[in-house]
């Protein structure tokens, strides 16, 4: 540890303490409102200065909320969003979800920021929880932070406030570069589908089928565990989601009895979704079931060709899924698909010749996107590297991490 430097327990610097939510029963302690009351979702922003829920005095006072100062630091400890960190920049509440740590003469707020947001990963290794993980306030307050003095503390917050804002305009750059080689692609299919030239015939989808309809998975409850656990693929819309084109993973099996209840489809079927993530396609590398929100469509090699009729999928897939919105959970279902009408070449050789420009263009623009994923991926990483130098008292006053960022921005 650098000379001067202490460590220290959170608990030994500053006080914390936690939100709470007013009974939601009590309209008297929401409606008209003005005391901001933010949420554990809310936390992951940086800086923090609004929030979405107020709640009014009278809940505030027959709840266990209290109000946190400006630049007090907080922490959401339970959940999807747990270990989350911001700075509170205006006066608020929040709910039992979320830890403030109370500002002080002590700690620059701004270094504690940083020390958490480096500090996730182990908070969140420490949590405990089935599902999702709940970090405690103890375990917080036991935190073991190296406590340098303010003017240090100020020294080090200015280079890492430099360095992450040349950082986040590289990424920024790199993401828009992202975007643009996605919609490089997403524009020529708009071309092959909508500038068609003559012989095209528009036919429905079971046309073009073998087999065409809802998967099955007949037992109830579905996640009966007596179904699980044999030789039998089982695909879910998530793995459909986000598959790359083909179908190459998959989390659960089924045995025998799954078997039974359900349909074995063939490698090369087309999966399309039809509720929870809607109209995503992906192809079966291996034979699989599925439960009947995913429809199979398995290509007739005389009628039309298996990459094709992806790529036809990948492109109506914005406007199959603007049909979905409006429910509770957004679906369609087979009838959507079974009254449509799509457009294919007449030949399934003609099919097979626009395949192979999409196919060109996809590998392409996928390198690009490779290439810029791992330049985002990169900067994750510099940044983390730049904190575990900060808190190991190892920031000089030209920090090669700042030049290095620069490099990045120039190249972005």
């Amino acid at each position: 540890m650098k000379e001067g430097w202490k460590i220290k327990k959170l608990r030994e610097v500053c006080k914390t303490g936690a939100g709470g939510t007013p009974l939601k029963s009590q309209k008297e302690y929401y409606e008209g409102g003005t005391i901001p009351w933010l949420l554990s979702g809310e936390v992951s922003q940086g800086e923090i200065y609004e929030t979405k829920n107020f709640i009014t005095k009278k809940g505030l006072i027959n709840s266990s909320a209290k109000l946190f100062p400006p630049n007090t630091v907080l922490l959401a400890m339970y959940g999807a969003t747990a270990g989350q960190v911001g700075i509170l920049r205006f006066e608020a509440s929040t709910n039992q979800a979320v830890c403030g740590i109370l500002p002080n003469d002590k700690v620059v707020p701004e270094y504690l920021y940083h020390f958490f947001v480096l500090s996730k990963e182990t908070l969140i290794a420490q949590a405990v929880g089935n599902a999702q993980p709940n970090i405690s306030q103890e375990k917080i307050k036991n935190a073991l932070i190296p406590l340098p003095p303010l003017p240090e503390q100020q020294r080090i917050v200015s280079i890492l406030d430099r360095a992450f804002t040349a950082i986040d305009q590289a990424k920024d750059n790199y993401k828009r570069c992202l975007s643009l080689s996605k919609g490089l692609f997403e524009s020529y299919l708009q071309g092959v589908f909508e500038n068609k030239g003559e012989g095209w015939e528009e036919k429905q989808l079971k046309d073009i089928s073998l087999v065409f309809g809802r998967g099955k998975s007949k037992h109830r409850p579905r996640n009966w565990d007596g179904l699980y656990g044999g030789d039998y693929p089982f695909i879910q819309t998530g793995e459909v989601r986000n598959a790359n084109k083909y179908i190459s993973y998959f989390s659960k099996s089924y045995n025998d009895v799954g078997l039974f209840q359900s349909k074995l489809w063939n490698k090369g079927t087309i999966c399309i979704t039809i509720a929870a993530n809607i109209a995503e396609t992906a192809i079966l590398d291996f034979d699989a079931c599925f439960p009947d929100s995913i429809i199979g469509l398995e290509v007739d090699p005389k009628k039309a060709d298996l990459d094709f009729t992806y790529y036809l999928l990948q492109y109506f897939k914005a406007a199959l899924q603007k049909l979905g919105k409006g429910s509770a959970q957004d679906n369609i279902n087979l009838g959507t698909f079974e009254n449509r009408l799509f457009p294919f070449p007449k030949t399934v050789e003609a099919q097979k010749e626009i395949v192979k420009h999409i196919d060109t263009l996809r590998a392409e623009t996928q390198k690009l996107e490779t290439l810029y994923q791992k330049k985002i991926d990169a900067l994750e990483e510099l940044k983390k590297s730049i904190l575990q130098k900060a808190f190991q008292g190892e920031l000089r006053g030209d920090e090669p991490a700042e030049s290095e960022t620069k490099k990045e921005l120039k190249l972005a």
